[in-house]
């Protein structure tokens, strides 16, 4: 998420943890990679060639060293566009982007047209919400021409939204402009939305009038489930049994599960609590941990709940991952609190092949962990509603990343290892509750930022998302381990033995290392197929598609110093190609890609725009004077966050 001056708000929420978050000496995934090579003696030369080659497996290093073998059919045959940034979207050649819903689109045939200079909390839990990050399409019938999109809305940015208001969330100005009724329409644009969409002639639209139409904001409430539901430390004011929350916030990346329900996963909660506990609170450490104490949003001036002084409790009930059924308008949300509290970037799931279901989980912040969750029972393919409890009994799992190229699962279990009472570990509650201090305390290995993690059901492979770690200190720095100042992130590539996803073993390795190949001292590792457009920097989203072709959507390609915007890369993963990338869409100026997300039959890919027009260095945008005016282009309407469907002009398989 892109990392610009004086903003509080995405990558920013994750600059304000730091490494500091972490305070174990845990090995980093530099450090493990670094003796892996050397022990394989695998480096020799000079240290030019150990920059370029450290981090990669051998076929990876095997296609950088010389070109990819001519004739080998490619998994993707679309003209790549050209990297660049201007004001507007592009795809390319024989593809059409439709805008499908912005920022303020009504939902409901009572829902009024956006007016940016009229806006009122009450519309705005009527209306398409601000930001989106993961976008699921989930089936009616089986269609991939008629289903439900499923849609988080992640943040808010107050100087784009708002006429004359500018920045908030600086030292300097304190919040002084957010009043309670600017606030409250945050909480209604943050949450997510479900939509029932149809293709007809061609083209997709918003079916309305439709029963499973529904905007969640950061004020519905939810259910509380699991081991963590009930607790003392879930318990509020408002709430003594600790059993129920209104909201959730700063949702990210997300999932869709098998039995046809939204996984949505709540990342940067930090930073909407504010004050900050006594060193003798009971939650201070663990409030710490997770970096609270930096608001980004001004809801605690106006809200109790939202002020630790006030509600110390609060903050344990948010970085959860949110079950929620989008075929039922009535479903109350649940916060699955089996699957750990952590800055959660994503949900993604496969089937194994005894039947449990299998959640990889990245906690996205420098210098920390990869997660996993293995359901205790199985899924059930002929009764629908009995999966509906599946996510509170299982077994979360934390990965440890060894230097011969294996790896362990270790188990989150109370009472095992340094899970117990000495520790401050009284039930399997306290260890989901401090997640991340339960993971330090098992030696799992800090990460640079891991962001979304797929799992590929045609290959048995998992690809983790790390998007950079630029906290990675100089003394950290060897002749396998080159990358200081990791801007620009790199790929895993996990086997878990013997395709069981269940297994406590897996092997990895480095699929590749990102940034511009052509600059020996950045050490990319792509394909010498890959083209001077094709590289990327800074992975984020992911998403395989019914082929098993892995699509890799970007955040934090700053224009300024890379001369490209973000957007969507197309990455070979198999055979003599593999490491090649290349470049299929791009958005405009300021923005972030999110989705992607296929339709079953790969006929439609769904892509979210966040955060258009925003400024990447120097003074902020505002409302007046944003980036772009993307995708209305007409004076005194602001840049509109907005979800896209990619299709193939005269219809046919996306790439």
């Amino acid at each position: 998420m892109n990392e610009h001056v004086n903003r509080l708000r995405a990558s920013d929420l994750e600059d304000s943890g730091d490494a500091g978050c972490n305070p174990t000496e845990n090995l980093t995934m530099g450090e493990i990679i670094g003796v892996r090579f050397n022990r394989r003696d695998f480096l020799r030369g000079t240290l030019a060639v150990a920059a370029i080659s450290a981090t990669v497996g051998k076929s990876a290093l095997a296609a950088n060293e010389q070109p990819a073998k001519r004739g080998t059919a490619a998994a993707f045959d679309f003209k790549e566009i050209e990297a660049g940034v201007d004001q507007t979207h592009h795809v390319a050649e024989g593809y059409d982007a439709q805008i499908l819903l912005r920022w303020g689109d009504p939902l409901f045939p009572d829902a009024p047209a956006f007016d940016p200079a009229a806006q009122t909390a009450e519309k705005q839990r009527r209306q398409f919400g601000y930001n989106s990050d993961f976008v699921g399409y989930i089936p009616i019938d089986g269609s991939s021409d008629h289903g439900i999109l499923v849609v988080n809305h992640e943040y808010t940015s107050e100087e784009l939204m708002f006429p004359g208001v500018g920045v908030q969330d600086a030292k300097d100005v304190n919040f002084a402009k957010m009043t309670k009724d600017l606030v409250d329409i945050e909480i209604a644009a943050h949450g997510g939305a479900v939509v029932e969409i149809r293709r007809e002639n061609g083209r997709w639209q918003v079916v309305k009038d439709s029963k499973y139409t529904r905007r969640i904001t950061a004020d519905t409430p939810m259910d509380i489930t699991g081991p963590a539901a009930g607790h003392d430390r879930m318990k509020t004011a408002a709430d003594s049994g600790g059993r129920r929350v209104n909201g959730m916030v700063n949702n990210c990346a997300g999932g869709v599960t098998p039995w046809g329900t939204w996984l949505s996963c709540e990342e940067n909660f930090n930073g909407y609590f504010w004050g900050k506990l006594g060193d003798d609170h009971v939650e201070a450490k663990n409030y710490k941990r997770y970096g609270l104490g930096s608001p980004a949003y001004a809801w605690g001036k106006f809200y109790d709940r939202f002020d630790l002084a006030k509600e110390p409790n609060e903050a344990n009930r948010f970085g959860w991952v949110v079950e929620i059924d989008p075929f039922d308008p009535n479903f109350v949300p649940r916060k699955r609190t089996a699957l750990g509290r952590t800055k959660h970037e994503g949900a993604a799931g496969i089937t194994n092949p005894d039947g449990r279901y299998v959640i990889y989980l990245g906690d996205d912040e420098r210098f920390d962990y990869v997660y996993k969750f293995v359901t205790a029972g199985k899924v059930n393919t002929s009764d629908r509603a009995a999966n509906l409890g599946l996510l509170d009994e299982g077994t979360l799992y934390v990965a440890k990343y060894n230097p011969d190229g294996s790896g362990v699962w270790i188990p989150m279990v109370h009472g095992q290892g340094a899970l117990n009472e000495a520790n401050g570990f009284r039930s399997q509650a306290d260890v989901l509750i401090e997640t991340r201090r339960a993971a330090d305390l098992l030696g799992a290995t800090k990460m640079d930022r891991p962001e979304d993690i797929e799992a590929n059901p045609t290959t048995n492979r998992v690809y983790v998302m790390l998007t950079n770690n630029t906290r990675r200190k100089d003394d950290q720095v060897d002749a396998a381990n080159p990358r200081a100042n990791n801007a620009f992130g790199h790929i895993v590539e996990m086997m878990p033995e013997g395709g069981d996803h269940a297994s406590e073993k897996f092997a990895w390795e480095v699929l590749v290392k990102c940034g511009d190949p052509s600059v020996a001292a950045v050490g990319a590792t792509f394909s010498s197929e890959t083209t001077k457009n094709g590289w990327f920097g800074m992975p984020d989203n992911c998403s395989i598609d019914s082929q098993g072709r892995l699509w890799i959507s970007t955040d934090g390609n700053n224009a300024k110093a890379t001369g490209r915007a973000d957007g969507l890369w197309a990455l070979e993963t198999e055979g003599d190609r593999r490491g090649t990338s290349k470049h299929f869409f791009r958005v405009p100026a300021g923005a972030e890609m999110c989705g992607p997300f296929f339709t079953p039959n790969d006929e439609t890919l769904f892509l979210a725009v966040q955060h258009p027009g925003e400024a990447e260095e120097g003074a902020p945008a505002s409302f007046e004077n944003p980036a772009t005016r993307w995708p209305d282009f007409k004076d005194g309407m602001p840049p509109r966050p907005s979800v896209l469907v990619v299709t193939k002009q005269g219809g046919g398989t996306i790439a």
